[in-house]
C-alpha cells in the first residue's frame, strides 16, 4: 500500500512538474497560437465586428486569453482594432511602432498580410506574464481588410 501511495505521489509531482515546465518555457505553443487565430477569425466572421473586437480585447474573457497567448487585430493601415494585452492600444495607428531592435513590426505585419493569406513573423515584444522583452513569433491570418494574429514567446 505504501508503494502505491508513493507511486501516486511521484506521478502527481511529475505531472505538476510538467505543467510548470510548460509555463516556464514560454507558455503557449505554436499549435496553440494557430488554433486561437483560426478560432478568432471564425468568431469575427460570425459576429458584428465591434462586438468581436471588444471580446478579443477583454482580458477577463478566457476564451481569448491563455497564459501568454492573446489575439491582436490590425487594419491594413496599421490601426489596432483589438488587442488582448493592452486595450489602450485600440483605435491607435501603430504603423511606425518598432521593437527594441528597431524593427517596424506592425508595418512588416500589414505588408505581409497584403501579399499572404497566413504567415509567421518574428520580433521582440514585452511578455505580459513576466514583463520582460522577449523574442516572439506571431502567427497571422489576413481577414478582409485586417490581419488577426496570436503569438508565442520563445
Amino acid at each position: 500500500m505504501h508503494a502505491i501511495k508513493t507511486g501516486l505521489l511521484a506521478a502527481a509531482l511529475g505531472l505538476f512538474g510538467l505543467g510548470m515546465a510548460h509555463a516556464a518555457d514560454g507558455g503557449a505553443t505554436k499549435d496553440d497560437a494557430v488554433a486561437m487565430v483560426k478560432k478568432g477569425v471564425a468568431y469575427i466572421k460570425a459576429n458584428p465586428h465591434d462586438k468581436a473586437y471588444a471580446d478579443l480585447t477583454d482580458k477577463a474573457n478566457t476564451t481569448w486569453h491563455h497564459e501568454d497567448l492573446y489575439l491582436t487585430v490590425y487594419g491594413l493601415d496599421g490601426t489596432v482594432r483589438a488587442h488582448g494585452a493592452n486595450a489602450k492600444m485600440v483605435g491607435k495607428n501603430l504603423i511606425e511602432l518598432k521593437d527594441i531592435d528597431g524593427k517596424a513590426f506592425v508595418k512588416e505585419r500589414v505588408d505581409l498580410a497584403k501579399t499572404q493569406a497566413s504567415f509567421w513573423q518574428d520580433y521582440k515584444f514585452t511578455n505580459p506574464e513576466n514583463k520582460k522583452i522577449e523574442p516572439k513569433s506571431m502567427y497571422c491570418e489576413k481577414l478582409d481588410d485586417s490581419v488577426v494574429c496570436g503569438g508565442i514567446y520563445k
